[in-house]
């Protein structure tokens, strides 16, 4: 699979967000690669996307949102839980896809050490199980997902046609005020019983 260029993450975040879909998640982890479908994403675009961390301005915790697009914000959460994302658009602006759900594909076996006692289906269902599953934390934060030579990377995958791209509101989000709230930045795919298998 060819790895996807800086230029893809360049675009504007709802674009990189829909486009993301059907792509390749990749963890180089003890000497093998636990791999996932990406199937599910959010779009944070700006200071003023009251949803967005950016949202309080440039500090420690966003910083690496407004650098270069290509690189991984990892972000803790809730005091328990870490959240994957890939900064996007232009460096300066800061925005950034979260990643929501993957279907895994390789690594299963390493990856079912950390979700194993969930069915397939909830290995990877959720920003923080994704994290888990893929063993993924603050150490990885900014990682350039635009080169092999980290240890995270997304590759190119499959495309989906546009009717299978379920769209709708961001979820978590209800204490944020409109229209935030209710901008459809959620970008999902349903997979088949036959694309699962």
């Amino acid at each position: 699979m060819t790895v996807l260029p800086r230029a893809f993450y360049e675009q504007e975040v709802t674009d990189v967000a829909r486009s993301l879909l059907g792509k390749c998640l990749v963890r180089r982890w003890q000497g093998q690669f636990l791999t996932g479908m990406i199937l599910e994403t959010e779009a944070y675009r700006g200071e003023e996307d009251l949803a967005c961390h950016a949202k309080s301005g440039r500090t420690p915790r966003t910083d690496v949102m407004y650098g270069a697009a290509g690189h991984a914000y990892i972000y803790f959460t809730y005091g328990m839980h870490w959240c994957l994302n890939a900064v996007c658009a232009a460096e300066g602006f800061p925005a950034a896809v979260l990643l929501r759900s993957v279907w895994p594909l390789t690594g299963l076996e390493e990856i079912a050490k950390r979700r194993g006692r969930f069915p397939l289906e909830k290995w990877c269902d959720g920003p923080a199980k994704i994290c888990q599953a893929f063993n993924l934390n603050g150490k990885l934060n900014r990682a350039n997902l635009c080169t092999t030579d980290d240890e995270l990377w997304i590759e190119d995958g499959v495309e989906f046609p546009a009717e299978r791209v379920v769209i709708g509101p961001r979820v978590g989000i209800s204490s944020v005020p409109e229209p935030w709230r209710s901008l459809p930045w959620r970008f999902l795919i349903q997979l088949t019983e036959e694309e699962k298998a």
